[in-house]
């Protein structure tokens, strides 16, 4: 059995760093540790380069999406048994794999860590997308603390790029992760997928994935506007994604009109309040809202 560890990452080099001494001390040794440069500036490409134990992958910066689905195809081309996704901003316990590959079995296609912030529970992982009531959250139905407390396994659907381990006969079945997408949505699309394919995406509690707490020195607005540019590609993926899997026409058509509205009202009542959006973003919006509707992905033209 072969594992191999695919990392994408974005100009984080002192992360990066920390997650790959993380890989090297796994108590289950990985096979290949495969690290996808996605054009990083700050002194990644050249740090990478000299380390002669890793799989370096340079190229452009074609998000999130774009470098799960590099790396998964280089380590599915390369016959491993089993592949290890992660951003550079987490860093596995030394028993991690270790822990996962215990709660593995034949119908499972995907297993997935428990994430800890500073030494908290983190999670965002969804039992099962809503996809039939327009009128609740798509991911109403997350997983929660008392639940992980008294389970050692539970099937989910949703999941972040932050720890899964795929099993090499998914990608078979179901092929790479969606890299249009860009950003988001690229790791609930690829475990529904699975899902609806037939295997099941074991959470595994013991399994420990510890995750970055950034910004947290600075105050709630500064926080809002680092992460404003992203909200296009939250709200055109999460129209796709609706789109794409909804169950009635309710939850294809009404539900992402209403992501919609969400936004706009929180542009027009924050417009002169504070100096986070402007009357531009409004139109941003709109745009991500129809992009969602005509499926038109990729990177945002600026």
């Amino acid at each position: 059995m072969k594992i191999a560890s695919v990392i994408v990452t974005y100009n984080r080099l002192e992360l990066l760093k920390r997650t790959i001494s993380a890989l090297r001390k796994q108590s289950r040794k990985l096979d290949s540790i495969i690290v996808v440069d996605n054009g990083c500036t700050d002194g990644t490409h050249e740090w990478l380069d000299g380390e002669t134990d890793l799989n370096v992958i340079h190229q452009d910066n074609v998000g999130g999406s774009g470098g799960f689905w590099r790396g998964i195809k280089e380590a599915y081309s390369q016959g491993f048994d089993y592949i290890w996704c992660m951003d550079d901003d987490v860093y596995p316990e030394p028993d991690c794999l270790e822990q996962l590959l215990k709660k593995d079995d034949k119908e499972v296609g995907m297993l997935c860590p428990l994430r800890k912030q500073n030494g908290k529970i983190f999670l965002s992982e969804v039992k099962q997308f809503n996809l039939s009531n327009p009128f609740k959250s798509l991911h109403d139905n997350k997983l929660k603390k008392s639940e992980i407390q008294n389970n050692e396994c539970i099937d989910i659907e949703g999941i972040a790029f932050e720890g899964p381990l795929i099993k090499n006969e998914v990608v078979e079945k179901i092929g790479l992760p969606n890299k249009e997408l860009f950003l988001l949505y690229d790791d609930s699309d690829y475990s529904y997928r699975t899902v609806i394919s037939g295997y099941k995406v074991r959470f595994v509690t013991n399994a420990i994935l510890n995750k970055e707490l950034f910004f947290a020195n600075d105050d709630i607005v500064t926080k809002r506007k680092k992460g404003k540019w992203k909200l296009y590609y939250h709200i055109r993926n999460t129209v796709y994604f609706n789109k794409k899997y909804g169950k009635n026409w309710l939850v294809r058509n009404i539900r992402p009109l209403g992501v919609l509205i969400k936004y706009e009202c929180f542009v027009l009542r924050n417009i002169f309040v504070n100096d986070k959006y402007t009357w531009k973003d409004c139109l941003v919006f709109l745009t991500a809202y129809i992009d969602g509707v005509k499926n038109k992905l990729g990177k945002r033209e600026q």
